[in-house]
């Protein structure tokens, strides 16, 4: 195979895109705005002048594709090329994604939930090489994941599986986009940190935090909380670790349920690192089935913010062999 393979990394903030050569080296990198707020069409046409200004790049033409894959935030159906729905695109609702962009590109395109894709870089060149069993969580706005069992990817009957972050932990918790209230997301993700910190602070708690923010709450970002607990200030302190003891919960049913070797978190919220994940680890080994859990470890993921790239591209090139 001597033609360019193209990843695509559809973010509800930037557009994350890569043409790799045959070997999956990095050729060209491009990232721009998403610009979700502008609809779908706007959407597709920035993925369109994207795919454009990375070929002109390279000074190559469309025939040198050999294929395209593009991870996609939300429910979609990686058959039909068709995405259902994606909580961070307005008015994104059963987008014919592949059938739209193959009246500009000839050549085969496939596309996959982000977090999958983010699975596939990971498994295939990152921290789950040489792994049959594992499963990758990604902590950024929300929470999201893939799995792998017997060396096989579970999509399950809608194309779902891995909903981890919509796990009950709480009968009448925080309310959730899906619907439900208390799920695991609204409480490990960036988000559900912060406000757990929010909520502390509006109770009377006092941080060093408050001072960095003008005590305007509303500025609060995850990373902060971070960069407090190595001050070893106590809020940012007992937040960290009450978060990573719900997630630890929520992960040690996913040991239950899957027998994983690994667990990769990555995403956003994964540089926290072990100021986060000595606790999901201590309360996985106290809380999960014992054999399970001594079998499998928790570990940050390797590739960042590229995984998605190499991931999507590996995936094409799946799709379009083995099809």
């Amino acid at each position: 195979m001597n033609k360019f393979i193209i990843g695509i990394d559809l973010g509800g903030t930037n557009i994350k895109a890569a043409i790799f050569n045959s070997d999956l080296q990095l050729m060209v990198e491009i990232r721009k705005p998403t610009q979700a707020q502008k609809g779908p069409d706007h959407v597709l046409n920035n993925i369109i002048q994207t795919i454009d200004e990375m070929m002109k790049n390279l000074n190559i033409t469309y025939k040198s594709i050999y294929c395209m894959g593009i991870g996609i935030p939300g429910l979609l159906d990686p058959k039909l090329g068709i995405s259902f729905f994606s909580p961070n695109f307005p008015e994104w609702e059963n987008i014919p994604v592949v059938s739209e962009l193959n009246k500009k590109f000839a050549f085969p395109i496939f596309i996959d939930n982000d977090v999958r894709v983010n699975l596939y870089g990971e498994w295939r060149y990152g921290a789950g090489l040489n792994y049959k069993n594992l499963v990758l969580i990604t902590l950024g706005t929300g929470i999201g994941s893939g799995i792998v069992i017997d060396g096989k990817v579970i999509y399950g009957a809608t194309a779902s599986a891995g909903e981890i972050g919509h796990m009950n932990m709480y009968r009448q918790g925080r309310s959730c986009k899906c619907g439900s209230s208390g799920c695991l997301g609204r409480y490990v993700s960036a988000v559900g940190m912060t406000n757990t910190f929010i909520e502390k602070l509006k109770m009377g708690r006092k941080s060093i935090v408050e001072k960095w923010i003008n005590h305007d709450v509303a500025n609060i970002q995850a990373h902060m909380i971070s960069e407090a607990y190595d001050l070893k200030d106590d809020l940012a302190i007992e937040v960290m670790h009450e978060t990573g003891e719900i997630l630890g919960f929520g992960l040690g049913n996913v040991i239950n349920l899957f027998n994983p070797e690994i667990i990769i978190v990555g995403g956003g919220m994964s540089y926290a690192g072990d100021r986060l994940l000595n606790t999901v680890r201590e309360t996985i080994r106290d809380h999960s089935l014992k054999i399970a859990s001594h079998a499998c470890s928790v570990i940050q993921a390797q590739l960042g913010d590229c995984a998605g790239m190499i991931g999507a591209a590996s995936y094409a090139i799946d799709r379009l062999e083995h099809e």
